[in-house]
């Protein structure tokens, strides 16, 4: 096995209508299903988790690209992540676009810088093969 970097812990009760917490206490938050109201202010979702996770590490992932290809850019990702029927089981699944802003590059390199991230993120990585990830790369 490769070596571990470091380790965390979150413990959920409840599922998709409980409360997670992470072993720090830093993430320490309700779970509510949106409703057609969207989502409730005093809760949140796996989703959203996944999206916060998704966008800081795949954020972190474009501008080590940058910097290795002596690039000099500010950069925001947005992870939409969706929760989505799946006809082959009746069940669920996740698709993800990432949304990803980057000023100081023309197009095609932000386009290049973002491919590379995607490759690199351990987000990526992860989801590779098993879910949707569309990426929408935009310079400013």
């Amino acid at each position: 096995m490769a070596e571990t970097i470091f380790s965390t812990k979150a413990t959920a009760a409840g599922g998709r209508e409980g409360h997670v917490k992470s072993d720090n206490e830093v993430v320490d938050v309700n779970l509510q299903m949106p409703d057609k109201n969207g989502i409730p202010k005093d809760a949140s979702n796996p989703e959203q988790l996944f999206a916060s996770g998704y966008s800081a590490c795949f954020d972190g992932a474009l501008n080590l690209m940058a910097s290795k290809a002596d690039k000099d850019i500010e950069s925001e990702t947005t992870a939409e992540v969706s929760l989505i029927k799946d006809p082959e089981d009746n069940g669920f699944k996740l698709g993800v676009t990432l949304h990803v802003h980057i000023k100081g590059v023309n197009q095609e390199e932000a386009e290049e810088l973002a491919h590379k991230a995607h490759g690199f993120c351990p987000y990526s990585k992860a989801t590779k093969g098993n879910i949707d990830v569309n990426l929408e790369v935009h310079s400013e």
